[in-house]
């Protein structure tokens, strides 16, 4: 190792860089195949490497080349890298199908690897400022790979995502600033200000009211993001009409990202006693954004909508646990990951049910489990997991929130378990018809063009849905010491 690199910072150097080098090999591919088995061996190699940080120290000390690792982002970088090898394998599996032009598949696999690069830095940065470019740039490469289809409905979704987002960005930009402005008179320089690992030290002593500000800008501002009402509306339209491939890597990892940088700011800004509580704004827009969504579930006939307003839904619990703090907010560590690995496995039985159908909409896809048995019984059991049912991860997480609530905001619980019974319900009358209820009158089933052959991209498609669904149950019936006290951390840090 040379002398100008610390040794415990080659690796997460290494897990940022290889997407952002691959991406750019990517872009020079001009064959469908070759790309996305290359953008399987990288995701793959990422997904080792992020394996690899669990041998290095973290903490809360001081972050080195603006970098840091602790238990709060090594769960979610954990995460990504999993479903960015499992989306990867997906994609390989469906991709064929999606009519790319050579141009549109080099711009597709370079955008996914872009991403991925964006995630990882994201989580990493200490530094506000990095981690506001590594969010920017992933927006950015998501908005591309929405709009590659170039229909109407695509490039309208990719404008909406585009000027929704940018307001968000705008504003936690905002918030950025005015909270180095809190921390320069204690940092000592600009480039400190803007350190997490700085703020935690300097938060109990900064001005509450800058603090106050810019906690409200960067929570609207990420919350955007994330999916939080109210700038929520983007993502219906960005999961609907984008690749395939993409709703799981948007569900799975964009809004876990948005999330954490919250959940960073909340950490500094609790430190102050004269601040307005952070943790009850963070409640508010969760709450909001549980309940509108529960709302929503009811009227959706597009599959892929539906599920993005589910998406909507189970951020909203999440941030709601890490606003009620202390023990809700390991629930909230817990329903990020449970909601992940579902969601994404939710998609990739989606996509693989509407390469079969040639239709996305709800009414097409009914009576999987008559037609295809082993795909609508694998969609049945992961729509149960989102609905919050047991044994899954899910399931756990909502019950010790709900048993929080309770205990400490019991007039908070009629209206959390309200959201909780109305979606759970809606997504157990669209399990009902997309897996056991009647095929349609006329199914047809579609010849799509094959990259690695039926049986391989029949494989490639459920393997990584049936993974997913064996970890979230994992999660659900034994969560492994080493993991809960990962996860215990990671609830002291965002408080």
């Amino acid at each position: 190792m040379s002398a100008w690199m610390p040794p415990d910072l080659a690796l997460p150097l290494l897990l940022v860089a290889l997407p952002f080098l691959g991406g750019a090999a990517l872009a020079a591919i001009p064959s469908l195949r070759l790309a996305a088995l290359l953008n399987i061996a990288l995701a793959l190699a990422g997904f080792l490497l992020a394996l690899g940080l669990l041998a290095l120290p973290r903490g809360q000390g001081e972050a080195a080349w603006l970098l840091h690792l602790d238990a709060l982002n090594l769960p979610l970088l954990l995460l990504g890298a999993l479903v960015g090898l499992t989306t990867a394998c997906f994609s390989a599996a469906t991709v064929g199908g999606e009519g790319f032009s050579p141009r549109a598949g080099r711009a597709y696999h370079a955008a996914f690897q872009v991403f991925l690069g964006a995630n990882h830095l994201a989580l990493l940065a200490d530094n506000l400022g990095l981690m506001w470019v590594a969010i920017e740039l992933a927006t950015f490469a998501t908005v591309l790979m929405v709009a590659l289809h170039r229909t109407p409905a695509a490039l309208e979704a990719a404008w909406k995502f585009l000027i929704l987002c940018g307001v968000g960005i705008a504003l936690a930009l905002f918030g950025t600033i005015v909270l180095a402005m809190a921390a320069l008179p204690f940092a000592g320089d600009g480039g400190a200000a803007l350190s997490f690992s700085m703020l935690m030290r300097v938060g109990r002593e900064a001005d509450p009211g800058l603090l106050t500000l810019a906690f409200i800008f960067l929570l609207v501002g990420y919350g955007t993001k994330a999916g939080l009402v109210p700038l929520h509306s983007w993502l219906p339209d960005a999961h609907a009409e984008g690749p395939m491939a993409i709703s799981a890597v948007l569900s799975g990892l964009l809004l876990n990202a948005a999330l954490h940088a919250v959940l960073r700011a909340k950490a500094v800004v609790a430190l102050n006693p004269g601040l307005l509580p952070p943790g009850a704004l963070m409640m508010a827009m969760g709450l909001a954004s549980l309940l509108l969504a529960a709302l929503s579930l009811w009227r959706r006939r597009d599959a892929r909508r539906f599920f993005a307003w589910s998406s909507i839904e189970h951020i909203g619990l999440a941030a709601f646990a890490f606003g009620l703090g202390g023990p809700a907010a390991l629930a909230g560590m817990l329903h990020l990951l449970g909601h992940s690995l579902v969601k994404s496995a939710i998609f990739f039985g989606l996509g693989r049910a509407t390469v079969l159908r040639g239709s996305q909409q709800l009414a097409a896809l009914g009576g999987l489990v008559a037609t295809h048995p082993r795909l609508g019984w694998s969609l049945v059991l992961a729509m149960l997991a989102i609905a919050g049912l047991p044994p899954f991860s899910i399931f756990a997480s909502e019950f010790l929130l709900m048993q929080q609530t309770v205990a400490r905001m019991p007039w908070l619980a009629l209206p959390l378990g309200l959201g909780l019974l109305l979606a759970a319900l809606a997504t157990v009358q669209a399990m009902q018809a997309i897996g056991l209820g009647p095929p349609p009158a006329a199914v047809t089933l579609r010849a799509v063009p094959s990259l690695l052959g039926p049986r391989l991209d029949a494989w490639a498609a459920l393997a990584p849905l049936h993974l997913h669904l064996l970890l979230a149950l994992l999660l659900g019936l034994a969560l492994p010491a080493p993991l809960l006290r990962m996860l215990l951390d990671a609830a002291r840090i965002a408080g």
